[in-house]
């Protein structure tokens, strides 16, 4: 069979709601008493700036922000388990750490009525990871290779939506 001739394959359970999914959704949304839904995306701007991040895309028309903020990727431990690891596998396996990520968040609003006096606020928090630095046998892994992950985290959720809160609070005051 010719290589552009094979099935697509997709795993049974490709479609299957987890049972976290409703969890993680109500730990990302709020819901805002407001009419004004631009200064409601503005307060969130203002909220991640405050949070470290830098605003890097918004589409005020459609109520979405993205933003991002680069760290250093490295944990408490990480290179006791890299030694560790050099020792057991008799010093022929390197394993790679994580070296840098870069942490962003999508943020979209949208009005829950036909009159547009209530909004919903979902954001998503994630990071992708670069790692490096590792050996398995002869060959060399060099830094860059990453991976993607969500953050479930629900302290970082709280913090953002209660800074949020006194913002949209704060915001028709002029404070």
């Amino acid at each position: 069979m010719a290589a552009g001739c094979v099935p697509e394959t997709q795993p049974p359970d490709l479609f299957a709601l987890s049972p976290e999914i409703p969890r993680n959704r109500a730990m990302q949304t709020r819901f805002f008493e407001t009419s004004n839904e631009q200064e409601l995306l503005s307060a969130s701007a203002a909220v991640l700036q405050d949070l470290g991040f830098q605003v890097e895309e918004s589409v005020r028309e459609v109520g979405f922000l993205r933003a991002t903020k680069e760290r250093s990727a490295r944990e408490y431990g990480q290179d006791i388990q890299r030694a560790l690891f050099l020792l057991l596998s008799l010093g022929h396996l390197h394993m790679p750490v994580d070296l840098h990520q870069k942490i962003a968040a999508s943020l979209i609003t949208r009005p829950l009525n036909s009159e547009a006096t209530r909004q919903e606020v979902r954001i998503m928090f994630y990071r992708v990871v670069w790692k490096g630095d590792g050996q398995a046998d002869r060959q060399y892994i060099p830094p860059g290779e990453q991976y993607m992950e969500m953050i479930r985290d629900p302290e970082i959720y709280q913090q953002f939506f209660a800074k949020l809160s006194k913002a949209v609070f704060l915001e028709p005051f002029a404070i």
